[in-house]
């Protein structure tokens, strides 16, 4: 193996596409005494987010909120960053930068994992929407909805860099593809329709694209069988896939150490970001067992009536509330909090920093000077966004407990 063989072509000063990578969407206020790069400060932008600390209590894979060695999304988010970190490091290119798009590449999941995500598609689609997808999510979350202090005290949008941006958006580890390039043009990253449409536009960016997919794979075989959720028949079928590629044991650890071994020894700007052939069929061979064994498994049936339900009861009742005068809206929202109190303000809440006019609630909203997304929720289009935005980022604790308010009456 040959180390830095990147660094030529590494998201740096030297790079002639640099001030596109740190583009950011707005002026992001400065500190005459900061020592940190541009992606230094986008990673503890992303750490110091409330979705960021909003990922312990999100499901992965499994629904298990009272166990405590299940891994939840912030678990596998770390795995991510451990990975993509370490082969960064060795090819030369910037760990800071990786680390910020490792940090911030699930931040949009929806609450019970893939679940809630099928469900709110399905709200969407009602509405005349397209598909949810976590990754698109994600960079909302980050461009619209998460807000931070300023040194003055207000609340502003994050204003991460655009390479952190992009490299969120583009993270996509479901597509099988071996030998990965960043893109070469500088893209409206609206553009993205779909998961997985372009490819990162920095080597960064692809680093954590394949780091993705290896994180998860390892560990979700070691969850299930923790949970004795696949039987001695199915383990012994990927002993054998682990025989047919000499190794002894299929487990995240050697899933891990493996493939990024791999990954360093065969990726060149020429090559792009590989595993060796092998290791690629290996992978493949294992993220198809995982789909027939683990994520299309019939013991998930009731855990995904049971997300369904309760992401649709609480799309449900908000709904409900409107009106197309917006005003009457909020009344009726109003209304509805000596039954749901926890539910109503928490969402009147939400309401009231994202739109442009005054809304009737506990905090001070005087300094929060983000971008009012959903204007003077003029339309029920508007109104649903809102919505889908607020359970979005519910961690699955919350969302049962509202759900449990909703049941209560």
């Amino acid at each position: 193996m040959k180390p830095n063989l990147f660094a030529e072509v590494a998201s740096t000063e030297r790079n002639l596409d640099w001030k596109n990578h740190i583009e950011r969407p707005n002026m992001l206020y400065t500190r005459k005494d900061d020592i940190r790069s541009p992606y230094e400060r986008d990673y503890t932008r992303i750490l110091h987010s409330l979705a960021y600390r909003r990922l312990k209590h999100k499901t992965q894979v499994f629904f298990n909120i009272d166990n405590d060695h299940i891994c939840t999304r912030m678990e596998h988010v770390q795995h991510v960053e451990s990975v993509s970190c370490t082969i960064a490091n060795y090819l030369g290119l910037n760990v800071d930068l990786t680390r910020a798009i490792a940090m911030g590449h699930d931040l949009g999941h929806a609450p019970f994992g893939h679940e809630g995500e099928v469900e709110l598609t399905k709200i969407r689609n009602e509405n005349g929407l397209d598909n949810f997808w976590h990754e698109r999510n994600s960079l909302r979350m980050i461009d619209k909805l998460e807000l931070l202090e300023d040194d003055k005290g207000n609340h502003r949008n994050l204003d991460l860099t655009y390479a952190v941006r992009d490299g969120i958006i583009s993270h996509c580890g479901e597509v099988d593809e071996n030998g990965i390039k960043p893109r070469k043009e500088i893209i409206d990253l609206n553009e993205f329709n779909t998961s997985g449409q372009f490819q990162a536009y920095t080597w960064e960016g692809c680093v954590v694209k394949i780091a993705d997919k290896i994180a998860y794979l390892g560990r979700d075989i070691e969850d299930a069988m923790r949970l004795n959720f696949i039987s001695n028949h199915d383990i012994r079928k990927l002993r054998q896939i682990a025989k047919k590629y000499g190794e002894t044991a299929v487990n995240t650890t050697v899933i891990i150490h493996d493939f990024i071994i791999s990954i360093c020894e065969n990726s060149t700007p020429d090559t792009g970001i590989r595993l060796n052939d092998e290791y690629n069929e290996m992978l493949n061979e294992i993220k198809k067992y995982n789909t027939d064994y683990i994520y299309k498994n019939k013991k998930f049936n009731v855990y995904r009536k049971y997300a369904s339900l309760i992401i649709r009861s609480i799309y449900d009742t908000l709904i409900n509330a409107y009106d197309s005068d917006n005003k009457k809206t909020i009344r009726n929202l109003k209304k509805m909090k000596d039954f749901y109190n926890i539910l109503i303000e928490d969402f009147l809440d939400h309401l009231s920093k994202y739109t442009s006019f005054e809304i009737d609630v506990k905090r001070d909203i005087r300094g929060y000077i983000n971008e009012k997304i959903y204007g003077s929720l003029n339309d029920k289009l508007t109104y649903a966004q809102a919505i889908i935005d607020y359970i979005s980022g519910m961690t699955d604790k919350y969302a049962i407990t509202v759900f449990n308010e909703l049941i209560r009456y």
